[in-house]
């Protein structure tokens, strides 16, 4: 791992960890194992630091978007999107928590806010689609996208609570956010 990245990782746990105004600079070059001038040298403050986090986690998402096979019914498709974005977090759950933190902050740049709106785009896409084939409901894809990140917040908070016992299978969880929507 090269130092960008281990400046990256090495902030994103403690971030998470102890939040934004808890983690000062020179914990985040500790943690690393670098200097404070090495730090600097790629982030000249942490407030870039916060936004590069950030762009990469939603880069990663998107990345993860583009391989679904869109040749498939919209139900399916919307399923995968589903199942693709929340595998994704409850494998890197400390994304999810920094995105909780951090992504309606002001800290995040509305340039980087806009970077991150490309990874959903892809899906309001295939609910424009929907709609278009009376599919999906007729309501404003912006509503519809509050509502599957909502669900899919809750999903994930439950899931990745170490002290709920039950979870509830994603089968069921989909089934319910696709019944939401569906026409």
């Amino acid at each position: 791992m090269n130092k960008r990245d281990a400046i990256l990782n090495a902030a994103l746990e403690l971030l998470v960890e102890k939040g934004v105004h808890n983690t000062p600079m020179s914990e985040i070059a500790k943690a690393a194992g670098t200097g404070m001038g090495t730090i600097y040298n790629y982030f000249p403050n942490k407030e870039e630091l916060i936004n590069e986090i950030y762009t990469d986690i939603k880069e990663q998402e998107e990345a993860l978007f583009l391989e679904v096979n869109t040749d498939q019914p919209i139900k399916t498709q919307f399923e995968n999107y589903l199942t693709v974005i929340i595998e994704f977090f409850i494998h890197y759950p400390s994304y999810f928590k920094f995105l909780q933190q951090l992504e309606a902050s002001p800290i995040i740049t509305e340039e980087n806010k806009a970077k991150g709106r490309k990874s959903v785009e892809i899906v309001a896409a295939l609910l424009k689609s929907g709609q278009q084939d009376r599919i999906i409901k007729k309501i404003n894809i912006d509503e519809i996208l509050v509502f599957i990140g909502g669900t899919i917040s809750s999903y994930l908070k439950r899931h990745l609570n170490p002290s709920e016992k039950k979870r509830s299978p994603l089968a069921n969880h989909m089934r319910m956010v696709w019944d939401g929507i569906k026409e």
